[in-house]
Order: structure tokens, then sequence, then C-alpha cells
């Protein structure tokens, strides 16, 4: 029945920081899919793309750390280096699902862009919160619980150190 319980409530956890991954990861694509379509007008896509997915990792990161998983601070560079790798392969999802919406639709409009852009960025997106849960922030989580079973054992441990022992109840006696 514990172990039930248990699963209930890394479900509920993963629920609750998904649903955290989407309002921060989400707002932060949709704002970088209308940034790459503005400075796309000046420079090329995929460079446009490249700069925008650079800057949004980073913000992205720090949110993740902060309010996703629970880190409670900073995102490491340890973070950053990883969540870049991820990052990678969602531009790399971004860049083949724009190329092929160019092969399919020689002047496709801004709408399809969009809607094209950003379904490749949901579908990378699920992956990417599966890398960030499962190795990035992991290691967090993985940390704090056996301190906090620490500070349990030691206040355990202090508990039955004050309580008398069954030697001092019989000199009492």
């Amino acid at each position: 029945m514990e172990a039930a319980q248990s699963r209930k409530r890394i479900a509920a956890g993963a629920l609750t920081a998904f649903a955290r991954f989407v309002v921060c990861g989400g707002g932060v694509g949709v704002a970088s899919s209308f940034a790459v379509a503005g400075l796309a007008s000046w420079i090329p896509w995929i460079l446009a793309n490249a700069l925008i997915t650079a800057v949004s990792t980073l913000l992205a990161t720090e949110l993740h750390a902060r309010f996703t998983f629970g880190a409670g601070g900073r995102a490491t560079w340890r973070q950053h280096a990883q969540s870049a790798g991820s990052a990678a392969a969602a531009y790399a999802v971004t860049c083949a699902a724009m190329l092929v919406l160019r092969q399919l639709e020689a002047s496709p409009s801004a709408v399809r862009e969009q809607v094209v852009y950003l379904s490749a960025s949901a579908l990378a997106g699920v992956a990417r919160f599966a890398v960030l849960r499962v190795v990035v922030f992991a290691q967090h989580r993985s940390k704090a619980a056996p301190a906090a079973a620490a500070v349990s054992a030691a206040t355990a441990v202090r508990t039955v150190r004050t309580a008398p022992s069954a030697a001092d109840l019989c000199r009492a006696a």
C-alpha cells in the first residue's frame, strides 16, 4: 500500500512539474517563435533560430531550475551545459520541420510557419522535459532525499539519546 501511495506521489510530482514546464518553457517557446519570425526578416531564418534558441535556452533553464524542478536556486553551469544539449536536439527538430515545410511549399504563410514551428517545438519539448527531469535536474532530487533522511535520522538519534535507558531507570528505582 505504501508503494502505491509513493507511486501516486511521484506521478503527481511529475504532473505538477510537467505543468510548470509547459507554463515556463511554453511561454518562452511562444515568445521565441515570434522573436525568430521577427529576426528572420533581417537575417537568415536558420541563424535567427540559432540565436533565439541560445537565448531562450538560458532563460528557460533558469526558470526550470527555480520553478519547474524545484532546485530552489540558479541553474549550475553543468545544468546549463546539459540543457544546451537537449536544446540542440530541439533546434535540429525545428530546423528539420521548417526545411520540410519549405520543400513542400516554396513560400509558406507566416501562420503556416508558426504552426509548423510550434508543433515541432512542442514535440521536442516533451522529449526535452523527460531529459531535464531524468538527467539534468535529477541529481538535485537525489541529493535532497538523502539529506532529508539524514536530518530525520539525526533527530531520531537525539531523541533516543535523550530518553532514559533501562539502566538509568534501574538506578533510579
